[in-house]
């Protein structure tokens, strides 16, 4: 099976720089297992919003799949409370 690659938005870096250093460690772990597994178990699809919902913690990462060019965009990362607004 291909690996993805995954892109971050402008976004999304910098809600990584304003989160804890162990929560950005964790975060960075599942986005980079997202390369193997752009599926994971857990992985929720979207209803109105593009997307998919992966679980990390207190945190859920937002992201996209582009299947044909092999690439997984990350749209959001934030707290559980916060995200979906």
């Amino acid at each position: 099976m291909a690996e993805y690659s995954v892109t971050l938005s402008r976004t999304v870096r910098k809600q990584l720089d304003l989160l804890p250093e162990k929560d950005f460690e964790s975060i960075i772990d599942t986005i980079g297992a997202l390369v193997r597994q752009p599926r994971p178990p857990g992985c929720i699809k979207l209803k109105g919003r593009s997307g998919y919902r992966v679980r990390c913690g207190k945190y859920r990462i937002i992201y996209e799949i582009h299947d044909l060019v092999l690439v997984i965009t990350v749209l959001a990362i934030g707290h559980r409370k916060d995200i979906y607004r």
